[in-house]
């Protein structure tokens, strides 16, 4: 068990790396699941439409990690190599892919926002939701948001690229205070309190927006005031240079990476579109189970970003074998803790939904969701370590084949057929089409095993 179990020092440094990410991820889901229950205290109708937005957003939010994951992985390991120039290379083509990805989406959803809302509202006949009010307070809630979308991928750019450096304090910071602002003006204005108006939906939607600017304006002004410390800032504007070595690199490894992501949110999307058939009902209960389920997923994203960067830079740095040891004890310790965690949310899930305002039938769907999805959990855990085990290593086009590929061949058609030709109970339905990941974390486990995936992607010798 040696070889799966670190020394106390190598707890204490994933932990000081850890702890950051997770308090930043802890409180952004936490208050993802307070806005969604603000939101929710107004009626099933809301929240189901801004639980689909929120489907629509969360394919941009992975579009842009796609657009800046492909250089996240030289930006790591050129800070491995001390090469600060070649950080400073990588941050520029985030910002330049990031906002054209900014103006295709902000286009797509202007021109085609009602179309894709409608994907996900069918009205079954056992339905306690309104379509109709359902559509109203999505279409109102995605207007808003559109112009939040901008200052999300500048405050990306800048977090992943400080991350990648060692530096987790700054983004959890500017993250924390964004929470607080968003949490505030939620009250304020979904409910109307301090004399201010009563704007619902819209209220919620302008909550996020002004938070995000102000998250971005935090984090770009700390990190340029610091550009002695944070040298690959300094004078990063002073052009758009960016060597055409690198930036081939970057392409030839990131554009898997930017394939992928958009692949597997719109697979992500498709899958729940597909749940959504049978009902809002079955839409409003999911959405309280993944709201629930993200609080729960912190410290699984927290581990994943400690390999990409730990793992990421021993391999920048020519340690191989030392990436291997480290990435194999990491993986290890996700697994074994999200048996526990898992444990917990299956015994929390009966009692979670009663802090939404909704109809019993989407409270207890709702449970049964939580229960199966806790399950899984070390499973998913697995799956995600293997996911950016890869990743780090700069093997895009098997972290495409393992991860957006898997989902729209397998899950998605899987989820596609059993909700539209069968009668299967959707509780029964969501269990196979979870299930069916056993088969990846299986492929995952061949390819880390191998060793395939160690590389120093970096070394031009």
């Amino acid at each position: 068990m040696k070889k799966y179990i670190g020394n106390k020092d190598f707890y204490k440094m994933v932990i000081a790396l850890v702890i950051p990410i997770m308090i930043q991820q802890g409180i952004t889901n936490f208050v993802n699941l307070i806005d969604n229950v603000m939101v929710g205290r107004l009626g099933t109708e809301p929240m189901s439409g801004v639980a689909i937005v929120n489907q629509l957003i969360f394919v941009f939010n992975l579009t842009i990690f796609g657009c800046i994951s492909g250089a996240s992985i030289f930006g790591a390991q050129f800070f491995g190599n001390k090469d600060y120039d070649g950080v400073k290379y990588t941050f520029r083509f985030k910002m330049i892919l990031g906002a054209i990805a900014c103006v295709i989406v902000t286009f797509v959803f202007i021109i085609f926002g009602e179309n894709l809302i409608n994907l996900y509202i069918t009205e079954s006949s056992d339905s306690v939701v309104n379509s109709l009010h359902t559509l109203t307070y999505a279409k109102e809630y995605l207007k808003i948001l559109i112009w939040g979308l901008v200052p999300f991928m500048i405050s990306q750019s800048y977090s992943t690229t400080l991350r990648e450096a060692g530096e987790t304090m700054l983004p959890m910071i500017g993250s924390t205070i964004s929470i607080g602002v968003n949490l505030v003006l939620n009250f304020v204005l979904i409910f109307g309190y301090l004399g201010f108006p009563t704007l619902g939906v819209k209220g919620a939607a302008i909550a996020t927006v002004i938070a995000r600017y102000i998250e971005m304006l935090y984090i770009v002004i700390v990190s340029h005031k610091n550009d002695d410390k944070f040298v690959f800032f300094y004078k990063v504007y002073k052009s758009l240079y960016i060597p055409w070595s690198i930036v081939k690199k970057i392409l030839i490894t990131g554009t898997p990476l930017l394939i992928n992501e958009m692949m597997f949110s719109i697979g992500s999307a498709g899958i729940t579109q597909s749940y959504a058939v049978r009902g809002l009902n079955v839409m409003a209960a999911f959405n309280i189970s993944s709201t629930v389920s993200n609080l729960f997923l912190v410290i699984l994203f927290s581990l994943g970003s400690a390999i990409s960067i730990l793992v990421g830079q021993q391999l920048g740095a020519g340690e191989i074998e030392k990436a291997k040891d480290t990435d194999r004890k990491l993986i290890f310790f996700s697994v074994s803790l999200y048996v526990v965690i898992g444990a917990i949310l299956f015994i929390a899930a009966s009692y979670i939904p009663y802090i939404y305002k909704t109809e019993g039938v989407v409270r207890n769907l709702a449970t049964s969701f939580l229960r199966i999805y806790a399950v899984s959990l070390p499973l998913q855990a697995f799956n995600h370590g293997a996911y950016f085990t890869m990743r780090s290593g700069g093997k895009t086009i098997l972290t495409f084949c393992f991860d957006s590929l898997y989902i729209c061949v397998i899950n998605l058609p899987l989820a596609y057929v059993l909700t539209r030709f069968t009668s299967l109970n959707i509780k029964v339905l969501y269990a196979i089409v979870l299930s069916s990941d056993i088969i990846k974390a299986t492929i995952g486990f061949i390819l880390i095993k191998s060793g395939i995936w160690a590389n120093n992607i970096i070394d031009n010798k």
